[in-house]
């Protein structure tokens, strides 16, 4: 199909659309995110749901499964996700969404994500939350489902990496520091539990932003945080590097080998981080459809 902005305005290419049951993804953040400037349906990324629109009243496929940041429950006091209902309410859904933290679901990472059900009004009232989703994740046994599932992040991180993962002594201080006059946060290394893994971490931000670990936490299985006796300077002086990214798409739910694959294929890192960055949480999407499909709210 290619870009989507282009395809929808191809009139014979919709009308040539097979009917489907289920319109599934995500459109872009960054307009929404914290991290951005928080132009919404303002800046061009920000109309890419009204494209998905085009396609949902093209063909009002049954069910609509949509992924977006925490902030666009919250962007323009409310204003924007109150339209995103709206528009689907007028299509003919009744539509649920929540906040959901991929750390419920198995992978040591706080992601917190908005995600957006619907489904077709003739089809009856639903009930669809973070918790409801959580609590029937939860009575799935480990060895009942393909999920990779981990307790904290000492279980995806490698012992031995390559010395280009570490940072360098010119770059330690920078990293570690507290901020500046203009930008104050606590930056702290080896998270049990790790930050919100973002697109551009390839380019290393702070550790209140980004995710660190030493050798020594590597080393001792968790049981050693130097962070926790340490000063900043102190903490400059030892061996501190950037996750790999076999181990970000790990934390996001993704087989050990698909960075490995992705490698061999010449893909380059910086690429890889961005791709994981971008990711939805598997596991949070397989807790989704599960509960979803359990419960015959989709069938």
């Amino acid at each position: 199909m290619g870009d989507i902005v282009a395809f929808v305005k191809d009139k014979h290419a919709m009308k040539k659309l097979p009917k489907y049951d289920l319109l599934s993804g995500g459109f872009p953040c960054q307009t929404f995110s914290m991290m951005g400037n928080q132009e919404g349906f303002d800046e061009e990324r920000g109309q890419m749901f009204f494209r998905i629109m085009d396609m949902i009243n093209e063909r009002h496929p049954r069910f609509v499964l949509l992924e977006n940041v925490k902030n666009l429950m919250n962007h323009d006091k409310g204003n924007t996700i109150s339209v995103i209902k709206s528009e689907l309410e007028n299509a003919g859904y009744t539509v649920k969404m929540d906040v959901f933290n991929s750390n419920d679901f198995g992978l040591p990472q706080k992601r917190n994500r908005t995600i957006i059900f619907a489904r077709r009004k003739r089809l009856g009232q639903f009930e669809f939350s973070s918790e409801l989703v959580k609590r029937e994740f939860d009575r799935i046994k480990r060895k009942e489902c393909s999920l990779l599932i981990y307790d904290s992040v000492i279980e995806v991180l490698d012992k031995q990496v390559d010395v280009k993962y570490y940072l360098s002594d010119r770059i330690k201080p920078t990293l570690l520091s507290d901020g500046s006059a203009g930008f104050r946060s606590k930056s702290e290394i080896d998270q049990i539990i790790a930050r919100p893994l973002t697109a551009t971490m390839h380019k290393m931000h702070r550790a209140c932003q980004d995710n660190y670990y030493s050798d020594l936490f590597i080393q001792s299985k968790g049981a050693d945080r130097p962070s926790e006796r340490m000063t900043k300077a102190q903490l400059a002086r030892i061996s501190i590097r950037k996750l790999t990214p076999k181990e970000a798409f790990m934390l996001q739910g993704f087989p050990k080998d698909f960075a490995t694959k992705a490698s061999k294929a010449k893909v380059a890192d910086g690429t890889m981080y961005k791709q994981a960055g971008n990711a939805v949480s598997v596991n949070t999407i397989y807790a989704v459809l599960y509960y979803l499909i359990k419960n015959n709210i989709i069938s």
